[in-house]
C-alpha cells in the first residue's frame, strides 16, 4: 500500500476502532490457484496476543478453508469511511483555482498467519459472539437460543472456523491532511451534510 506519512496511520487505538467499526474483512491469500479474496465479517480480539486474533467463519462449502494450510499468510483489509471529495469545496479553490478532485478514506491491513478449525465448538463461539456483538443494537436482540438446538447444531455442521492471528496492522487515514486547515475543515462541513458523519468526524480530528 502507497504510504506517504503524513496519511500513515499508527496510533493502536485508531487502527482497533477502524477494524470494529467496520468489521466485513477482505480476506486475501496467495495460493496455488493465484490471488483470491473472500469478504467475511470478523470477530476482533485486540487482547488475544501481541497483536490480537481475528476470527471468522466461512460456508463448508466454500473451499477456502481447505485451501489454506496451518500457518500461512494472509491479509485482511477492512475499509473504513470513505467518500468523493470535489475541489468546489475548498474555499481556497475559489482564490488560486489550483484543486483537484480526490478521495478521502480510512483503510487497515491486518497481516497475520491463518489457523482452520473445523469443530462445533469453535465455530459456535464465533458465531455466539458475532450475534452478541451485531445484535446488540436490536430492540429484541436474537440469540441461538430462539431455534430449536437441533436446528442451529445443523446450521453450525455446514460452517467452518478460521483463526487468524494478526503479525502487524499497516493503517491508513487520508483525509486531507495535505491541505490548508480551512480547506479541510469546510470539505469536512460538506461531507457531513451530506450523511458522511463519521468520515467528516475523522477530518475534523486534529485539523
Amino acid at each position: 500500500m502507497y504510504l506517504p506519512p503524513h496519511f500513515a496511520l499508527s496510533e493502536r487505538e485508531d487502527l482497533h476502532r477502524i477494524i470494529q467499526a467496520h468489521p466485513l474483512g477482505i480476506l486475501v491469500r496467495h495460493g496455488d490457484d493465484g490471488l483470491d479474496a473472500d469478504h467475511l465479517p470478523f470477530d476482533f480480539d485486540p487482547q488475544a496476543g501481541p497483536q490480537g486474533v481475528l476470527r471468522a467463519h466461512v460456508a463448508r462449502a466454500n473451499p477456502v478453508w481447505q485451501r489454506c494450510l496451518a500457518g500461512s499468510p494472509v491479509m485482511v483489509v477492512f475499509r473504513g469511511a470513505q467518500a468523493y471529495v470535489s475541489p468546489n469545496w475548498y474555499p481556497s479553490k475559489q482564490e488560486t483555482h489550483r484543486q483537484v478532485p480526490t478521495w478521502n478514506y480510512e483503510v487497515v491491513h491486518a497481516h497475520g498467519t491463518v489457523t482452520v478449525h473445523d469443530d462445533e465448538r469453535y465455530v459456535r463461539g464465533v458465531v455466539a459472539r458475532l450475534t452478541r456483538q451485531h445484535e446488540a443494537t436490536e430492540p429484541k436482540p436474537w440469540k441461538m437460543g430462539d431455534s430449536s438446538p437441533a436446528f442451529i447444531d445443523s446450521m453450525l455442521k455446514n460452517i467452518v472456523g478460521l483463526e487468524i492471528r494478526i503479525t502487524s496492522l499497516v493503517g491508513k487515514s487520508k483525509l486531507s491532511q495535505n491541505r490548508e486547515v480551512r480547506d479541510r475543515h469546510h470539505a469536512a462541513d460538506t461531507l457531513a451534510a451530506q450523511g458522511h458523519l463519521e468520515l467528516a468526524t475523522q477530518m475534523r480530528r486534529g485539523a
